[in-house]
């Protein structure tokens, strides 16, 4: 005859009651991992030496999180996943949201976005768009948020550019925060033209 593993004097607990409190630590401790991957995909983005994310890999994450290579698949089934779930991180760090990006805060926008840029290990920024899908992709949807005319879009876009602002900085020798200061200066100075309905020329949006 077996000895239960409960004592006589305690009532088992009801098996429904065992499963859900199962899954509800499961869905925890699985919350728990995925933070930590993203966690460990921000930290080897902020400490690249360039705007390159070819060494943002299934085994580099891994590593850097302490976890088991298909662990990370597990969680992201490919590399362009693992990317774009890292860079939505990257964003949310920078407090940079396009989904309700409007002309009333695209100059707070756009100084949260190059405050964050000292965060990372990048000596120079790249004067265009990498070839890797999910920067291409976070271009374009940063290109995209600009819904106004098209005269006015490319104006926006030019001066919420990292280039721009490096530029300020090495050829006028502005520090960080007199560079952002200037680019979100003149973006006030088109969304308040865009507001008026003052263009440079006849609209070819």
């Amino acid at each position: 005859m077996t000895t239960s593993a409960i004592p006589d004097n305690e009532p088992a607990e009801p098996a429904a009651k065992r499963r859900r409190y199962d899954g509800t630590q499961r869905r925890r401790q699985a919350a728990q991992t995925r933070e930590r991957i993203l966690a460990a995909g921000s930290a080897l983005v902020h400490g690249f030496p360039t705007w390159d994310w070819r060494d943002l890999t299934f085994r580099a994450v891994a590593e850097r999180a302490g976890v088991g290579l298909r662990t990370v698949y597990r969680y992201f089934p490919t590399e362009r996943d693992l990317h774009d779930a890292v860079m939505r991180r990257l964003q949310e760090e920078a407090g940079v949201s396009y989904a309700d990006l409007d002309l009333g805060n695209l100059s707070d926008v756009t100084a949260r976005f190059f405050a964050s840029l000292p965060s990372f290990a990048v000596a120079q920024w790249p004067t265009q768009a990498s070839p890797q899908p999910t920067l291409l992709a976070e271009d374009q949807l940063r290109r995209d948020s600009l819904t106004q005319r098209q005269m006015a879009a490319a104006m926006l876009d030019v001066l919420w550019n990292v280039p721009s602002r490096e530029r300020l900085i090495n050829a006028w020798n502005l520090d960080s925060d007199q560079a952002t200061q200037a680019i979100t200066w003149v973006i006030g100075l088109v969304v308040d033209a865009i507001r008026d309905d003052r263009r440079p020329g006849p609209d070819r949006g």
